[in-house]
């Protein structure tokens, strides 16, 4: 059996990184050596997860730089914003490689930073040079990148669809519209108001109207991707499910086209992909759970393109996206640990 990779996980106690120790534990080539927290007294990652009991026992640990660094060759940050970006400065100095599961690489702009997320960027040097882990537009230069920015997961709903059709120059845009609709899970682990029991259930919600962070996040990463930055209007609603993202985008062409037209822009850029599934039917966000599949489809209704975009905000809109990234920094199969 070929060498296992040693990684480490910071801030292990949240969703996203119990989605991650899942995969990661049936990864062939992956072996978790380290799990950090600020828990007090060490005690073991299944006390918080308690699915992995009998399957991980490490203990939480509050580790330092170098110490994560002298065990492991790839860590996976899950830290918050801001927070992430202190720890991963200071692990890819020392050495190892990271995947960043924060917004803190996501962008180019340090001002455009500070005024999404409302503070200076601890790290501003490494904004517009840290590859975005998008591997289905950006690839190339993921394999040898020491760091990767980890995709936002409404981000990857909505980029995945719009940067072959915006590239393809047939739409127009100044005129694009993305409503989506995301499982609880997409908030994170740490109790809100919002996200209780008995406000989110048997109700829909939209939220951070016009000032959703991911926004300047698609508009960036698809005008690196197709040379032409769109204005997106963006407005995310919560659905009391547990996860699960359904983005419908709707975009205005410059001149008639028809879906097998559109279709086939998708299918030049996607045939190949082994996580982007261009399907006839409307897709659902139980299509989706469990896997790293992105299924989308469109239709054209009254000159308009509307695309319908779904995946699983805890896998390929975060956990395996990551682990499809490591796999691109290690010369693995893309697939690997993940079908």
């Amino acid at each position: 059996m070929a060498d296992t990779i040693p990684v480490a996980i910071l801030g292990a106690t949240g969703y996203t990184a119990l989605e991650l120790i899942k995969i990661l534990l049936r990864h062939p080539r992956a072996r978790i050596v380290a799990v950090t927290s600020r828990q007090e007294g060490r005690p073991p990652i299944s006390t918080i997860h308690p699915s992995l009991v009998g399957r991980l026992d490490l203990p939480l640990e509050d580790l330092g730089v170098e110490e994560i660094a002298a065990r492991a060759a790839c860590v996976f940050s899950c830290l918050p914003h801001a927070a992430s970006a202190e720890a991963v400065s200071k692990v890819v100095a020392v050495g190892a490689r990271v995947v960043d599961f924060s917004a803190d690489y996501r962008l180019d702009d340090p001002a455009t930073y500070g005024e999404w997320y409302g503070h200076d960027h601890p790290d501003p040097a490494r904004l517009g040079s840290t590859v975005y882990g998008l591997p289905e537009l950006f690839r190339s230069g993921i394999g040898s990148a020491r760091l990767v920015a980890n995709p936002g997961c409404y981000a990857t709903a909505a980029i995945l669809p719009l940067a072959p059709l915006i590239a393809s120059g047939r739409f127009h845009t100044d005129d694009i519209i993305v409503d989506a609709k995301s499982g609880v899970s997409g908030a994170g682990r740490s109790p809100k108001l919002t996200t209780h029991f008995p406000e989110c259930n048997e109700s829909l919600s939209a939220y951070n109207v016009g000032r959703h962070r991911h926004t300047p996040e698609m508009e960036q990463v698809v005008a690196r991707h197709a040379g032409t930055r769109p204005e997106v209007i963006f407005t995310p609603h919560l659905v009391p499910m547990d996860r699960g993202i359904l983005a419908t985008i709707y975009l205005r062409p410059r001149a008639p086209i028809t879906e097998a037209e559109a279709t086939a822009i998708l299918r030049t850029a996607y045939g190949s992909e082994p996580f982007v599934r261009l399907v006839d039917h409307l897709p659902a966000t139980k299509d989706c759970v469990g896997t790293n599949f992105c299924d989308i489809t469109l239709r054209v209704v009254r000159g308009r393109v509307l695309v319908i975009s779904c995946l699983d905000n805890l896998v390929k809109g975060a956990s395996g996206a990551a682990v499809q990234n490591f796999n691109c920094m290690h010369g693995l199969p893309e697939t690997t640990g993940l079908l």
